[in-house]
């Protein structure tokens, strides 16, 4: 992972958001999911950085960043980030929660955003209804609920197998990492701890209007509902694509690291 000596602080106006700020030319956001931080690109960073600008905040309450102490929106948040480093109009590539907050961002503040990549995500108004996210998000509550750390910890890290494998069928450098920064994030909060975020709404309408190239990058086991949505959004958008990663579940970009940047690439040259 990089090193602590290699993050930046802004200082926001709740607080200061961290950031990973390397390599040089057109600037490319990669936007962590949930729980995690910007050490979760480990597999991108060197390919993209080699050519590109490559920016990696810790999202609000997430990693080295400030926790809020008032209510934010994390679209809000990325915006401010992107005015002080001077790094708009750039292309906005997130997975799962990082993929919630491009869609936010490029309907929000559209002048800051050149195009667009979501994985495991579509927008904020998409919610997993399929049985086994269902029993998981109820064994995150369960386990934090009772201050079983571990256990929540064991919950966390089986997204990446997802319901078709087990985590024996993974790579075992993946949960480690995913384990020891959601360590970090968790240690960061306390159980009644005010949730101040403030969700877009509205997204679906207003998706027609995105008018930046949109590519939705998935892995071909996650759930059929997630994978229409997905397909929803490169369809509803004036210019966009689909494409799935197969043998992969909620972190292609992990999994199959070569086949996800070859995708992220060939986006990029293309604009």
């Amino acid at each position: 992972m990089n090193d602590v000596a290699d993050v930046r602080f802004f200082p926001s106006s709740d607080g200061d958001l961290a950031y990973l700020d390397t390599g040089s030319g057109d600037p490319v956001v990669l936007i962590h999911s949930g729980y995690v931080d910007h050490r979760f690109w480990y597999r991108q960073v060197p390919a993209l950085a080699a050519e590109y600008r490559v920016v990696a905040p810790d999202v609000r309450g997430h990693g080295f960043s400030a926790n809020a102490s008032r209510p934010f929106r994390w679209a809000d948040d990325l915006a401010e980030l992107l005015r002080h480093l001077d790094a708009g109009p750039a292309v906005l590539v997130g997975v799962s929660m990082g993929g919630v907050i491009a869609t936010d961002t490029v309907l929000e503040h559209p002048e800051l955003v050149r195009a667009v990549v979501t994985c495991g995500a579509a927008t904020g108004d998409f919610r997993y209804t399929d049985p086994w996210h269902t029993e998981l998000q109820a064994e995150y509550a369960r386990t934090l609920a009772a201050g079983d750390i571990d256990g929540w910890l064991d919950a966390f890290v089986r997204v990446v197998a997802g319901e078709h494998r087990t985590l024996a069928d993974v790579d075992p450098e993946i949960p480690r990492r995913l384990r020891e920064m959601a360590l970090g994030t968790l240690s960061k909060h306390t159980p009644d701890e005010p949730d101040r975020f403030v969700p877009v709404t509205g997204s679906w309408p207003r998706v027609p209007k995105i008018d930046v190239p949109v590519l939705t990058i998935n892995g071909g086991l996650e759930p059929a509902d997630l994978l229409a949505a997905a397909e929803r959004l490169a369809r509803e958008v004036p210019d966009g694509r689909a494409e799935v990663v197969e043998g992969t579940d909620h972190y292609p970009n992990l999994e199959k690291p070569q086949e996800f940047n070859a995708l992220l690439l060939d986006f990029l040259r293309s604009l």
